[in-house]
């Protein structure tokens, strides 16, 4: 196996579990299109694949084809962006006036991922940025409110703040 085989099928890992999705995830998520074994196959560089089927899984995980590839980028960046875990049930506690873009936000991603367990909710600091748009104010100080109405922990308060700079 080249060295090349190894760093692609890391980068296709990252992606992978960066979203969240097990090889498993992967095969149900696209409807059987993409088998389990295949991808665990390319991660470990013990099948090739190509240029076609590579941007086809690009297209899948929503990513420009150059991330997947080794060269194109490192894995570092997509490694920095802390997680930020919304609490749904303190965000269902909090006043509709204060808190309702942010559930309806919530609402719309659940939505578009078929994922209703309704105890917390992982969102990407882009969307943060996005959300802070919303609210008329920096993703800082967002991050402050929603830690002070419990729907970020102290902890993930402090990642996503030190994060805005980047």
């Amino acid at each position: 196996m080249s060295d090349y085989a190894k760093a692609l099928g890391a980068r296709l890992r990252a992606i992978r579990t960066q979203q969240g999705l097990s090889l498993h995830g992967v095969e149900e998520k696209s409807h059987g299109r993409w088998k389990a074994v295949v991808v665990g196959s390319y991660e470990r560089g013990d099948r090739a694949v190509t240029v076609q089927r590579l941007s086809e899984l690009a297209e899948f995980y929503g990513v420009p084809v150059g991330e997947l590839l080794p060269e194109g980028s490192t894995v570092a960046p997509l490694e920095q962006s802390p997680r930020i875990v919304l609490d749904l049930e303190r965000l269902s506690q909090v006043p509709k006036e204060q808190g309702g873009p942010l559930a309806r936000y919530a609402a719309t991603i659940q939505s578009q991922r078929g994922d209703y367990n309704g105890r917390v909710l992982s969102i990407r600091y882009e969307d943060l940025r996005s959300l802070a748009v919303i609210y008329d104010t920096s993703p800082s100080k967002l991050t402050e409110q929603l830690v002070s109405w419990g729907v970020l922990t102290p902890e993930q308060g402090q990642e996503a703040g030190i994060s805005e700079s980047a």
